[in-house]
């Protein structure tokens, strides 16, 4: 996936560097036009205007950042293209407005709209399916300026079947890129069955189509290398950072080959998956959907025109019917590519090594991370009202239910640490454990490499929203990273308390996007992951550095 566009870019932005098309900053100089510091958007056909490989894109200007959206990185996936690698995004003429999302991939329908609550704290925004879907998503505080700024690439959540780089409020670059002076990207890629159905029993043409979805992001990140120079980032600083599903993206791409050198630094946030599927757990997966669709092997080029949505619905069954959900529903980490159905798979080209297990990939050794998770993650008491009445001799059922023989003694560990906890936090500690396992784990296998520091945290601050019943939910977080805690203050509850942890949060993350270390003057110092004393940086209304924290707890549960 070579484009060899270096050149062709080099040569426009010089021309542009003279033009004067694009409006952006001069090195060191005011904007010349007073508008694009206002507070009202800037949009026309001169403003934010920018040459890349494949044609000239036009954004929009609010409060000083430039802002572009559903930016081609790659061709359709319809038809021919649908389960083959990306092919480069066709050239164009003219000038291309991108101040609007692309389409997302396609994908089943959100289940959390029939709840009323949760649809209040995420605010959720769907978008457009189809499968012209590999856009990018930018926020730079300048174009064309000559300056080279830390690059930030996030990719969203939604396991690797569900999401997009506009489903969440907190998502939005432009107070990151403002905050910081870095370029905010974020970007769609195919998922589940578009991503992920391993057809290589059908051909050698489908032999990688259990892992398109990542190269997918490949492909975006070769396309960040080749044009973000016209955007005002440094194609040698990019952090890949992202949660849930898209921390377990960003550990797979630090065990791919073709992702190497094409990002510097790496964030994983509540999304600690240490290993990718396996060839014979997807391989029969993608042999009952196409037994499903009704397609024999002789005829197997058929499923390329498959209608979209029957793809998904016939996809969606199958997981639902041959790989059901856990045990009380609460997700195990330590087996969470074979839990999830659809996820990157090993592949001896794309994926050939688990990118954490048994040892951390050497294809990224030199680069550093920051790993954390929060402290309920999935068990919280968002749409349950009735968990504040939770009895002990519940948690002690449904512990039981978890670890078996073992449930005293991880009861008395979890109790020991927060002796005056209520039932419900008892319990949702316990189930959230795995997901900090996973996450100390990811930083003790990196570490174990000797070549770069991998930095631990754990998010603890309470919403006060509906009394402070959602707890630290999984994607809490995530406002808090983006600086964006009043766009989210229906999960944040909005106002100085979330301001000030935003503040510390965001900066960390834009400090180590900057130099690889998170430390800075609003925070303790953070020291790097080292096994025997596991530094946690504790971020809540008081932010500060622990050691091993939970050893109790994780001892515990590790025994089991």
């Amino acid at each position: 996936m070579e484009w060899n566009r270096r050149d062709v870019l080099k040569g426009a932005s010089a021309l542009l560097a003279g033009s004067g098309v694009a409006t952006g900053r001069a090195m060191g100089a005011e904007p010349t036009d007073v508008r694009l510091e206002s507070d009202s958007i800037v949009a026309g056909p001169e403003t934010a205007v920018v040459e890349t490989a494949s044609g000239k894109v036009a954004g929009y200007v609010h409060k000083g950042v430039f802002t572009f959206k559903g930016i081609p990185y790659g061709d359709t996936t319809e038809g021919t293209n649908r389960f083959m690698p990306p092919a480069p995004a066709k050239p164009w003429t003219g000038v291309r407005s991108s101040r609007y999302f692309g389409h997302v991939s396609p994908q089943g329908a959100r289940g959390g709209w029939s709840n009323d609550e949760e649809s209040f704290l995420f605010r959720w925004d769907d978008g457009i399916q189809g499968e012209d879907c590999l856009r990018i998503n930018l926020w730079t505080p300048a174009v064309n300026d000559g300056k080279k700024r830390p690059v930030m690439v996030w990719l969203h959540g939604g396991g690797f079947s569900a999401g997009s780089g506009q489903e969440l409020p907190s998502y939005d670059g432009e107070n990151l890129a403002r905050r910081g002076d870095v370029v905010l990207v974020s970007l769609n890629h195919r998922l589940n069955a578009f991503g992920y159905l391993n057809l290589a029993d059908y051909g050698e043409k489908y032999a990688h189509s259990g892992n398109v979805g990542m190269l997918d992001i490949v492909a975006a990140l070769e396309w960040i290398r080749d044009n973000i120079t016209a955007f005002g980032g440094d194609a040698k600083c990019v952090t890949i950072f992202g949660q849930s599903g898209g921390g377990g993206k960003v550990g797979a791409l630090m065990g791919m080959p073709a992702a190497k050198g094409l990002f510097h630094r790496a964030i994983v946030e509540s999304g600690s998956m240490l290993k990718v599927g396996t060839q014979e757990r997807s391989r029969e997966l993608a042999g009952l959907v196409v037994a499903e669709l009704g397609i024999e092997k002789a005829n197997i080029d058929s499923i390329q025109t498959v209608p979209f949505r029957k793809l998904v619905e016939v996809s969606a069954a199958v997981l639902v019917k041959h790989n059901p959900r856990p045990a009380g529903g609460v997700p195990n980490f330590r087996r969470m590519a074979d839990m999830l159905g659809w996820a990157p798979v090993l592949d001896e080209k794309v994926i050939p090594a688990h990118p954490f297990d048994p040892m951390a990939s050497q294809l990224s050794a030199d680069v550093p991370m920051i790993v954390g998770t929060v402290l309920n993650e999935f068990v919280n008491g968002i749409n349950h009202p009735e968990v504040e009445n939770m009895t002990n001799e519940e948690v002690e059922t449904r512990v039981k239910g978890m670890f078996g023989e073992n449930a005293p003694k991880v009861l008395a560990a979890f109790r020991e640490r927060t002796p005056s906890a209520k039932p419900f936090d008892v319990w949702s500690h316990i189930a959230a454990s795995t997901v900090r396992e996973n996450a100390i784990k990811q930083c003790r296998a990196k570490a174990a490499l000797g070549k770069a520091p991998a930095y631990l945290y754990w998010f603890t601050w309470q919403t006060p929203v509906l009394d402070g019943r959602p707890r630290a939910f999984h994607c809490a977080e995530l406002s808090f990273v983006f600086d964006n805690t009043d766009r989210c203050e229906c999960m944040t509850g909005g106002g100085p308390r979330a301001r000030a942890l935003a503040a510390k949060m965001s900066d960390a993350w834009i400090q180590f996007a900057r130099s690889g270390n998170p430390s800075h003057a609003g925070i303790p110092e953070w020291k790097p992951f080292a096994a025997e004393t596991v530094p946690t940086m504790m971020f809540d209304d008081t932010v500060q550095l622990v050691n091993y924290p939970d050893r109790g707890e994780q001892q515990s549960i590790a025994e089991v």
